[in-house]
């Protein structure tokens, strides 16, 4: 990892920790030369990127700043401007409300066509199937089914379905998840899909599509998560990088 992504990790972790605050005022490019024992240029490359994320904001002449984003946890909505790829259960626990799942099904097969290209694996790789409703306060707030190679992810268990699979990639693979490929997209669901949601009739569902890399640049997730759509938000933030 180069120098300056070192840096850039560093004051994210710092951000997302709260030891960098919402408005605060980071370190001036000089005290962070002398704190990292690098040079300016290495310097403005981590807080390039890091505006890049949206995490900060230059202000002419005066220096750089926490950016202070409103995360709205609505009706259940959903709606983050988070740097790190956590699922679900990361997205979620900011709104203080109980997280849980019921899991429909835990296999191990030959995952069909489309699966493996998106996965970009062999056609005889074997990988887990796992179909899960995850619920907000025991109400059903999304369908997920997942495909992951198990090479890639060894030792699940229908434990680790219960909570977070990504804290289990993290915590006992010692992975950290590198980035997700998102296609978003609203439809009426199938009759699964509606039992699952408890939804009416005449109620769409709004469906992601995902593609999930780790650190080191492996594929481990292909995903469709279905939400109500009478109850899902999605939030976004662009910025102005000139500005």
């Amino acid at each position: 990892m180069l120098k300056y992504e070192l840096i850039e990790q560093d004051i994210q972790r710092k951000i997302e920790e709260g030891i960098y605050k919402p408005n605060d005022q980071l370190p001036m490019e000089r005290e962070m030369c002398e704190e990292y024992g690098v040079s300016k240029i290495t310097v403005k490359r981590a807080m390039d990127a890091l505006v890049s994320k949206g995490l900060i904001l230059k202000r002419r002449g005066s220096g750089s700043f926490v950016q202070d984003i409103d995360i709205r946890d609505g009706r259940g909505a959903f709606g983050s401007v988070s740097c790190e790829v956590g699922g679900f259960t990361v997205d979620m626990e900011s709104t203080g409300r109980q997280i849980s799942s019921i899991v429909h099904l835990f296999e191990v097969v030959i995952p069909p066509e489309k699966v493996v290209e998106q996965l970009k694996i062999s056609a005889d790789t074997f990988t887990y199937h796992i179909l899960r409703t995850r619920c907000l306060d025991v109400v059903p707030a999304a369908t997920e089914e997942t495909w992951m190679p198990i090479d890639v992810i060894p030792g699940l268990k229908l434990e680790h379905l219960q909570g977070s699979i990504y804290s289990f990639i993290r915590d006992e693979l010692g992975h950290k998840v590198h980035s997700a490929h998102r296609t978003l997209r609203a439809r009426m669901p199938d009759a699964q899909v509606q039992s699952f949601l408890k939804l009416e009739n005449s109620v769409p569902v709004f469906e992601v599509e995902q593609i999930c890399f780790l650190d080191d640049r492996r594929i481990f997730e292909y995903s469709v998560t279905e939400h109500p759509g009478d109850k899902y938000e999605f939030f976004t933030v662009s910025f102005n990088r000139n500005v």
